[in-house]
């Protein structure tokens, strides 16, 4: 269901989005948003950067579980 949420611009063009819709959409300081003008609204919507949170979350179990790149069948010598 939609939300409606009133937020302020502040100093500089920023804006603070609710704690709720950034826990949501897990977003933190530094994540991309699309802006969309939608010629008489303006659209906010998260970039999702689903590949390098991908990759940093099986980078972190890789060594919480002391694998090799060869281990897991890539590459045998590891940079």
């Amino acid at each position: 269901m939609a939300q409606t949420m009133t937020i302020q611009v502040r100093g500089r063009g920023t804006l603070t989005l609710p704690a709720t819709l950034r826990e949501k959409y897990r977003l933190g300081e530094g994540d991309p948003l699309t802006v969309v003008d939608l010629d008489g609204a303006v659209l906010l919507s998260p970039r999702l950067l689903v590949v390098p949170r991908l990759a940093a979350e099986m980078e972190r179990l890789r060594r919480a579980r002391k694998l090799s790149l060869k281990d897991l069948g890539g590459p045998a010598r590891e940079d």
